[in-house]
């Protein structure tokens, strides 16, 4: 399971340079709207200090992180779901995301164009989201009659009208379905039941503001913008400051951000926002051939976290041999961590929890 961000934003906010230094592929950054036509696609590592740890104790010849996959998807500009700029176009390339990544401008540069000629972070998040919205507005308002009529033929549940009737409400006043559900409005739809129109505002969304030294060095600032777009979850990072990052050797890299009077990298930020904002965790396996994160929802049963690796895995469940990755740590070896009583075997009712180590006990 790859979890996939779909990176939105006007155009010259920086999110072609965000993406170069998220994959360490080069796409075309340019000082002119629409440089990114068709979306670009990059896989980049989750960072994990647990797997290095891991491969230590059993020996592994390689360490596999989880991955997050990124799609760099073209500027949307006032009008682009009536077909402004590059139109709508980016709507397909959305709706295949998990999440939305929204890059905002915070930062002042002359050289480089702002589309609407100034930098206004709250109304460069509004002509984003309006369009989202809008784009959503047609899907809901195609939808409804015929659901109506499917309702009244008993072939569909009246639960799934409701939902898109309380969807039309939220984006009519201008609300994404997201921010709806989040800040638990009253009138806030059922998502599960919207699944099928696959609304834009219904994803999980991320704002990346896209700062200049002044912003990240100003904590009363930042927590302007968070409340901008509370209760979403909200990353300050740097993209000229993270291309660079990224040529550097890890031993340099830790020299620049402290420099910066940083201790994380933005990227690795933004990774770990993706994982919080889905609700999903990792859960580790190791021996000679390799150490491995396996991302997961968190809720989600043995069984299910063992049909990640294969359906077999799934379907065949019999037990898992779990440890948690500290005691196996403190242990020193799963031998150890044996003789301590610290492993342990469970059923197909156990839930997964973050950083358990597993071998899975399987029958097909």
């Amino acid at each position: 399971m790859a979890l996939t961000i779909g990176i939105v934003g006007l155009p010259n906010v920086g999110k072609s340079t965000l993406f170069n230094a998220l994959t360490r592929q080069t796409v075309l950054a340019a000082n002119y709207p629409f440089a990114t036509i068709e979306p670009n696609v990059g896989v980049v590592n989750l960072p994990d200090e647990r797997l290095e740890t891991l491969a230590g104790i059993f020996g592994s010849q390689k360490i596999l992180p989880a991955t997050v996959s990124f799609v760099d998807i073209a500027g949307i500009v006032k009008g682009a779901s009536e077909g402004e700029g590059l139109g709508n176009q980016f709507l397909a390339n959305i709706r295949e995301a998990e999440a939305i990544a929204q890059v905002v401008r915070a930062f002042d540069d002359p050289d480089v164009v702002h589309v609407d000629g100034k930098i206004n972070p709250a109304s460069d998040m509004e002509t984003i989201n309006t369009e989202l919205i809008l784009a959503d507005l047609q899907t809901v308002e195609k939808a409804i009659p015929r659901v109506e009529k499917e309702v009244k033929g008993k072939k569909r549940d009246a639960a799934e009208l409701e939902a898109l009737q309380s969807a039309l409400a939220v984006l009519e006043r201008g609300e994404t379905i997201y921010a709806a559900v989040q800040g638990k409005a009253k009138d806030a739809p059922e998502t599960e039941w919207l699944r099928e129109v696959s609304l834009l505002t219904a994803k999980p969304f991320i704002y990346v503001f896209n700062c200049d030294e002044g912003v990240l060095g100003d904590e009363a600032r930042q927590q302007e913008l968070r409340d901008l777009v509370s209760p979403a979850d909200a990353v300050f990072l740097d993209a000229k400051l993270e291309a660079d990052l990224v040529e550097l050797s890890e031993e340099e890299a830790r020299e620049m951000l402290e420099l910066n009077g940083q201790d994380e990298s933005g990227l690795d930020q933004l990774a770990r926002t993706g994982f919080h904002t889905l609700g999903l965790q990792t859960y580790l396996t190791a021996g000679p051939k390799e150490a491995r994160a396996w991302t997961i929802k968190k809720g989600d049963t043995a069984p299910k976290a063992a049909g990640v690796i294969h359906t077999d895995f799934e379907r065949g469940f019999i037990k898992a041999e779990i440890v948690s990755f500290e005691d196996l740590v403190a242990a020193g070896s799963m031998a150890e961590a044996k003789a301590a009583g610290k492993v342990r075997m469970e059923g197909k009712e156990y839930v997964m929890q973050d950083g358990d180590v597993v071998e899975f006990r399987f029958n097909v």
